[in-house]
């Protein structure tokens, strides 16, 4: 099934001083969702943001929180970041021994379910869970810092989860390297939703987001023309 192209812009490349502006000014400038980078200092060599960071950004997103949780446990922080204002929240299958609980509890919530794919994970780990998820997030670089490059072995990853989900209205989420010239790739192999960081916020600020509109809309135009 073939989803509309979504850019959901990372504010882990945004001015962490002025998360709320930053929000209402990549919406304005075209922004389809608000990606929050979760990382703990433990699954991944990182530590960014919590529950509370996400409940104070909540009043100045209108669109969509997709909340990315590189976290290991998941399962205890789940409600958190529910009650926090996430809609969409994803866990790592990598991140725990029982990824379906993880995925029930999610759900449970009331929120959408995303499940996320390190580079070196195979897609036969999801194939049972298929019927579980709204959303899979494939990495296309090692989790834990922004502005890495992309890796290219994981358009084909991208081409066979496709199939897999054959007509289910399951979105593919890439997360890592989104550039004009990697957004026709994943998406010609099937990926709808693009989270890009660097690519969005470079050479724009609050006081000027319109470089901000110039990139989603670049990244939106490789993408769909690539389809």
């Amino acid at each position: 099934m073939q989803l509309p192209i979504k850019i959901a812009p990372s504010i882990l490349s945004a001015d962490f001083a002025n998360f709320g502006a930053e929000c209402r000014a990549i919406e304005a400038e075209g922004a389809d969702w608000v990606h929050v980078d979760v990382m703990d200092g433990h699954f991944v060599p990182n530590l960014t943001f919590g529950p509370a960071m996400c409940a104070a950004i909540r009043p100045h997103i209108k669109t969509v929180m997709d909340v990315h949780l590189m976290i290991a446990p998941v399962d205890p922080y789940i409600a958190a970041f529910a009650n926090a204002g996430a809609d969409i929240i994803t866990a790592h299958i990598e991140a725990g021994p029982h990824i379906h609980r993880t995925l029930q509890a999610i759900r449970d919530t009331g929120k959408k379910a995303g499940l996320a794919l390190n580079p070196g994970t195979g897609i036969e780990a999801v194939e049972h869970l298929l019927d579980m998820v709204d959303l899979i997030c494939v990495m296309t670089v090692n989790p834990g810092f922004g502005g890495q490059s992309f890796i290219a072995s994981q358009v084909d990853k991208v081409r066979r989860l496709r199939a897999m989900l054959g007509a289910r209205p399951v979105h593919i989420e890439i997360d890592g390297g989104v550039t004009v010239e990697t957004a026709p790739l994943v998406a010609a192999a099937g990926a709808d939703v693009l989270v890009a960081g660097s690519a969005v916020f470079k050479g724009g600020s609050v006081a000027n987001p319109a470089p901000y509109g110039a990139h989603i809309a670049a990244i939106r135009a490789a993408a769909e023309a690539a389809r």
